[in-house]
This record gives C-alpha cells, sequence and structure tokens, in this order.
C-alpha cells in the first residue's frame, strides 16, 4: 500500500469522510458486494475519496457526497488482475491493448515484457514501462529473465545477466524477475543464472517461474532456488503438485483444453488456497476482442464448475497477494477503487468498470480513447536485419552427397515434441521431402550473429500447401517459415523482410494473406479492430495451408515451435537443438551415394 507523504493529504480526507465530518466525492449506493475475506455476499454503500475507497458501510447509514450514484442491487467485484502476460501476444501497443481489457473488467496487469527485450533488449524493457503510463490500465513490469531463453541453444537481439537485471530491478516500475525459462540453469546453477537470481533475491522482489515438466527432486530444486510461481501447467495432476509444493499457481486462458481436469482436482480438495491466481499469458488480437482476455478465463473456470466467487477471488484477492500489492485486490477502506459492477453470477459480464474512482467503461466499451503518452519512446522498427532471400535458401541440402539416400534425425510433433529419423533420397545433393513431412527454416534476424539459415524436417504436421512465416517466434523471434516448397517459403519470407516483420501465408508462389508488425516485428499500426480482423482472416485462410488438429497442431503453435527451452527437438537459429540435454544436434546420421 502506498504509504508515501504524497497520500496524506488524500488519506486525511478519507478519514474525515468515513467519520462523516466531510462529503465523499462519490458514494455508490445498494451494490452487492463480493466480499473477498468472508465469501459473503452483501448490501453495502461504497464511499471515494478520490481514488481511495473511504468506507464500506451499512445501506442503512447515512452519509453526504458531491456525487451519488445508485448500483440498484448490482454485484460488485475488486477489479481483475492477471498475473501473467505478454501484452506483445496481442499485437497491440499498450494503449491500444488497455481500451480492450480495461473495458472487460481487467485493472491491472503484470507484464512480462520479454518478447520485446529478446528483439531489443533493456531499451524494449524501457519502451513496455514508458509507453504505458497514464493509461487507465494499471500496468506491473517484470524484468525478463528469459533473454535468451535457452542461452547456448539461441541468438536473439540481446543476453541478459545480473547487471541488465539489476538496472531494471532498480526501476520503481518493476516488481520482479519474470519467468525462469532457463530451468536447466537455475537448477544445474550456470554463472548466467545465478547472478540473475542473485539480482532478485537481493532486490526483495518477486522471481517467476515456468516450470514446464518439472516434477519430483527437479521441482523441489527450483523452488528452492527462490521461484515462487508457475503458469506452465500440463495436467491436473501436475497442476496439484506444484500447488503442493508451495508454488503460487497461475492458471492461465491460452490452454483451455486443460481446464475441466483442473477445477475437477481443485474442487476435490478441502480448500481453495489463496495461492491460485489466473492469468492469460499470451491472447492474439481477434480472439481478445470476440471471446476475452481475463474475463473470458474467468467464464470458462465458472463453466468448468467453479464458483463465480472463487473464480473473482483468485483472479484478484488472490493476486494482489502474489503480487504485494496491499493496496489491490479488496474493495475495503483504504484501498484503490478499482472495481466492476456486473449482473449475474452464472455469467460474468462487467456492466460499470471504475478505476481510481472513476468510471472509465460502461456496458464493454471504454468512455474516453486511451493513448500512449507525449513523453513515449518512439516505437522501435527496422529490426529485421536480412537481405532478400532465394528459393534455392529453402532447399535442404546434404552434405558431401551428390545422388543417393541420407538418413536425418527430425522434429515428430507439435508441442510435445519427440525425436525420430527417417531415411530421404537425395538428388543433386538436395534431400526430397517425403511423403507426409513438410519443413521448418530458421534464420537469425537481430543483426547479433551470422544469419546462416537452419532447416530440418518436421514430421506430424502433414504436407503442407504453401507456407506460413513469421517475425514472431517465442522467445528468440528469429524469421521462422514453415513449408514444403521453397517458392512460396520465399514468397512468405521475402514479405516479411521487406515489411519489418509479422506474419504471412503464401501458396502457390503468390502471397495469400500477411498481417504487418513493423514495431520490433511483432507490434502492428493498426486499430484494434482493424488488426483483429487481418489477423482472424489469416488464422482462417491457413487452413488452406495445414489441417490443424486440436489441441497441440493449432495456428497458436507456430509461434511456439521453437522454443528451445521446452524437452525435445527445436529448431532455432543455431541448429537442430534438445531441450532435454541442452546440445546442438547434427541433423545426418548417415549419407551414402547411389550410382
Amino acid at each position: 500500500m502506498t504509504t508515501d507523504s504524497s497520500a496524506l493529504p488524500l488519506r486525511r480526507r478519507a478519514v474525515q469522510a468515513a467519520m462523516g465530518k466531510t462529503p465523499f466525492d462519490k458514494l455508490l449506493k445498494n451494490a452487492n458486494l463480493l466480499d473477498m475475506v468472508t465469501g459473503e455476499i452483501r448490501l453495502v454503500d461504497i464511499g471515494l475519496t478520490g481514488s481511495m475507497i473511504a468506507s464500506v458501510h451499512p445501506c442503512s447509514d447515512a452519509f453526504e457526497a458531491v456525487e451519488t450514484l445508485d448500483l440498484a442491487g448490482a454485484y460488485l467485484s475488486p477489479g481483475l488482475i492477471d498475473t501473467h502476460v505478454h501484452v506483445e501476444s496481442s499485437h497491440l501497443s499498450a494503449d491500444r491493448y488497455a481500451q480492450i481489457v480495461v473495458a472487460q473488467g481487467t485493472t491491472t496487469i503484470y507484464w512480462d515484457p520479454h518478447e520485446l527485450a529478446n528483439v531489443l533488449g533493456v531499451a524494449g524493457v524501457r519502451y513496455a514501462v514508458e509507453s504505458s503510463r497514464g493509461l487507465s490500465l494499471r500496468v506491473i513490469c517484470a524484468a525478463p529473465s528469459s533473454v535468451p531463453s535457452t542461452p547456448g541453444l539461441e541468438t536473439s537481439g540481446a543476453d541478459f545477466r545480473g547487471a541488465e537485471m539489476q538496472t531494471m530491478l532498480d526501476w520503481p516500475e518493476v516488481a520482479g524477475v519474470a519467468e525462469m525459462m532457463d530451468m536447466h540453469g537455475v537448477i544445474n546453477g550456470s554463472e548466467r543464472m545465478l547472478e540473475i537470481l542473485e539480482a532478485g533475491l537481493q532486490s526483495g522482489k518477486l522471481i517467476e517461474g515456468h516450470a514446464r515438466g518439472l516434477k519430483g527432486k527437479t521441482l523441489q530444486a527450483y523452488l528452492a532456488a527462490g521461484v515462487g510461481s508457475d503458469h506452465e501447467l500440463t495436467s491436473a495432476e501436475d497442476a496439484l503438485e506444484k500447488l503442493r509444493a508451495g508454488l503460487n499457481l497461475q492458471i492461465r486462458g491460452s490452454h483451455p483444453y486443460l481446464l475441466p481436469d483442473i477445477v475437477a482436482a481443485l474442487n476435490a480438495l478441502p480448500h481453495l488456497s489463496s495461492q491460485i491466481t489466473l492469468c492469460t499469458d499470451d491472447v492474439p488480437p481477434d480472439f481478445l476482442m470476440e471471446r476475452g482476455g481475463m474475463i473470458a478465463l474467468v467464464n470458462t473456470l465458472i463453466d468448468c464448475g467453479l464458483r463465480a466467487e472463487d473464480v473473482l477471488r483468485m483472479a484478484s484477492f488472490n493476486a494482489a497477494l502474489r503480487l504485494k500489492r496491499d493496496d489491490l485486490g479488496l474493495i475495503a477502506a483504504g484501498r484503490t477503487a478499482d472495481f466492476f459492477t456486473f449482473d449475474s453470477l452464472q455469467h460474468i459480464r462487467p456492466a460499470r468498470v471504475f478505476v481510481n474512482g472513476e468510471c472509465v467503461a460502461e456496458a464493454g466499451h471504454m468512455l474516453r480513447e486511451e493513448s500512449a503518452p507525449p513523453s513515449a519512446m518512439q516505437p522501435p522498427r527496422a529490426t529485421v536485419h536480412l537481405n532478400a532471400l532465394q528459393a534455392t535458401d529453402f532447399q535442404l541440402r546434404i552434405p558431401g552427397i551428390k545422388n543417393g539416400k541420407a538418413t536425418l534425425r527430425h522434429i515428430k510433433g507439435a508441442r510435445f515434441t519427440q525425436w525420430n529419423e527417417t531415411t530421404v533420397e537425395v538428388r543433386d545433393g538436395i534431400a526430397q521431402l517425403p511423403a507426409g513431412f513438410s519443413l521448418i527454416w530458421v534464420q537469425h534476424r537481430h543483426g547479433k550473429s551470422p544469419a546462416k539459415p537452419q532447416m530440418a524436417l518436421l514430421e506430424g504436421w502433414g504436407e503442407l500447401r504453401g507456407a506460413i512465416a513469421t517475425t514472431y517466434s517465442h522467445d528468440s523471434h528469429n524469421l521462422v517459415v514453415l513449408g514444403r516448397n521453397p517458392a512460396d517459403m520465399v514468397r512468405a519470407a521475402n514479405h516479411l523482410i521487406a515489411c519489418g516483420g509479422g506474419m504471412a501465408l503464401a501458396q502457390n508462389a503468390e502471397l495469400l494473406a500477411s498481417v504487418e508488425m513493423p514495431i520490433a516485428g511483432m507490434l502492428s499500426d493498426l486499430p484494434a479492430s482493424e488488426l483483429a480482423a487481418q489477423f482472424k482472416n489469416l488464422r482462417e485462410l491457413s487452413a488452406q495451408i495445414a489441417d490443424w488438429e486440436p489441441p497441440y497442431r493449432v495456428f497458436k503453435a507456430i509461434e511456439g515451435t521453437c522454443l528451445a527451452c521446452n524437452a525435445g527437438p527445436h529448431l532455432t537459429d543455431l541448429g537442430l537443438t534438445d531441450g532435454g540435454t541442452r546440445q546442438i544436434i547434427n541433423p545426418l546420421v548417415a549419407a551414402w551415394e547411389i550410382e
């Protein structure tokens, strides 16, 4: 809670108003308050002084106010708090993102801008901080630890160690260390991760986790290092083990197929822990506008069988506890006046949203336009440092063989990848793609190392009928292209190089669709509605190229297919990597000439 001297005059006014000696600035009457402490729903009046709640009292009490608003029995909940989000996944600037989510009841986010940081370094984090000032959305930032997420296996646009972490943790807008994706480095005590951990521990701020696949000894060791949370849930059993271990469990909306089982497991516990919070992680722009961010997750969890009161507590009071913000998450005297009204516990639909005591949104729409402050840094552009490519750059060449065969290691599957081997024909030194296979291609785009293209065979994605290219590829955000036909692949890739980044589809050597993202190769200049329409069109047209098979082989998987910190094989700008052994693997097993 803010206790600096500048808050004291406001608090003195609030004390006087609560005692009935001076009028409230606002009096909200007849609200059905969801009490996040007792679990009750009770009819109250709420007095506000400036941005602060001065009093929560029975409706029968008589108070004066400059302005009175009768809520007529509407439910009242604290504003939603997203405990882990990458705003960059919406491909929107912070102000345009705020314009959408605040109207949906989200009043605070904990932003890990590690996507921007992987392109721009510390300047990317500073851009996130500066561009989010003065918004209705309260933006708390984390200091990215995953730049790159897997050192030695990939090259991004920067390399963060202890010095960079100390710089960012000194900023008042930064509340902790962002997700520690280098799990191997944390557990085995790499020099880099020890520096980052030391900076986090010395700061006394939060240390966020990324514990994908950790269990037993490795999970315990990860916690012992100082990590306090995890959003990388893979099953109900995984969620329970992490909760029992003491982690703050961040149930996320980006993998909804896991939620029914997780809810069933939580409902079987003796009580719902205050260690359970909610987060969105990654939400694309069309989903953000059509379905919502945090509000969509809240309603999904209600549909899965959690009580609305419990879900809203996870999304507000529990989240404030996790973020160590005792000025937020509770409608009580002395707290910040962030809350929203709604009419039904069966489906939460915010009617009015209040931030700092002011009504900023009604019926799903903001009452004023959000805009970045004039003093904000200029949006960073021109970050795709590549020359135009040739179709021959997308041919998988086998060294030392002109005509023959070669056995190659390759990637099998999506999200949970596995190693496999296959034998291919080689003609004029070029591997001929077998039936059912496609290619994945990666090239460094940040100008930090030689941009040598890397290629691998991809099994389990079917035969792509065109190409999909992106410069938004977790987490190093190099240029990634998936396809079978070099003419399609070069068309999609060259479009992104020319426009400064984004996503593109090509078929029959022609551009099928694109979304240009010239800001850091990941953010768009377009208004949210136009961007969402373009992104939705791209997603729908991608079905002409790929046969999607939920829950793993989906369009979203394109953005995460090179995530080298996760177990299994992944292709990066340095080659074919193994996330478990932390090795770069030669894909060529054997090759031989055939006359």
